[in-house]
């Protein structure tokens, strides 16, 4: 005689389905805050190697120290309107605090890219609206992770010393090196919604560690 399912274990059986299912979902859906936060992160780490490796300093240029690296959030018009940020080396003309094309960071993992979300300048290669852009698509955080609204405990532009350390001020606006309270003194919180959930990304002051809560 051919056995069958009685309704009774049909019904179990769904039941536990269901059950799993609930379960694994939320693990299996991406959460696209996190992921930001990660690479956040991951290019706080990079500007403040970036910084290190490529010590700025000049004895024979009195602005050398405005040429540190750094990394700037900002939402712009040519970012579209989303928050997005660029990672940059203030290194050419009167180091203005506003980066160009050639001062942008190269993206390690193709050439051909600058590390901008878009940053407004006179160049459509900066614009993420435009067909030449030559951006970084995943650094703009509103149109990559859904990312709506961004705060900051310090500054939106952080740069590092020749020792990793993180500066909070304009270096474009600075006259010394290190003009008082320049250095990050307190740890600084970069806060970043969807509007539905939150990740922070702390810069922690001198060492310029950075972790995410």
């Amino acid at each position: 005689m051919k056995k069958a399912f009685t309704l009774l274990e049909l019904i179990f059986v769904l039941v536990v389905i269901a059950i799993i299912t609930t379960t694994l979902l939320p693990r299996i859906q991406k959460d696209k805050v996190q992921e930001a936060a990660l690479q956040i992160q991951t290019h706080i780490r990079y500007t403040q190697h970036l910084a290190m490796v490529a010590d700025q300093y000049n004895p024979k240029d009195d602005n050398w120290y405005k040429k540190r690296w750094q990394i700037i959030f900002s939402k712009q018009s040519n970012s579209d309107g989303e928050w997005a940020y660029t990672i940059f080396s203030d290194f050419a003309g009167s180091s203005s605090g506003r980066p160009n094309e050639e001062e942008i960071a190269l993206n390690p993992l193709d050439h051909n890219q600058r590390m901008t979300g878009g940053y407004n300048t006179g160049s459509a290669a900066l614009n993420i609206r435009s067909d030449s852009f030559k951006g970084m698509r995943q650094l703009n955080l509103g149109k990559t992770y859904n990312i709506s609204s961004m705060e900051f405990s310090c500054s939106q532009r952080v740069s590092f010393d020749y020792l990793g350390r993180p500066i909070k001020s304009n270096l474009a606006s600075n006259s010394s090196p290190y003009d008082s309270n320049d250095l990050i003194e307190e740890d600084c919180n970069i806060t970043l919604s969807d509007g539905k959930h939150e990740k922070t990304v702390q810069i922690h002051a001198e060492t310029g560690f950075v972790e995410i809560f």
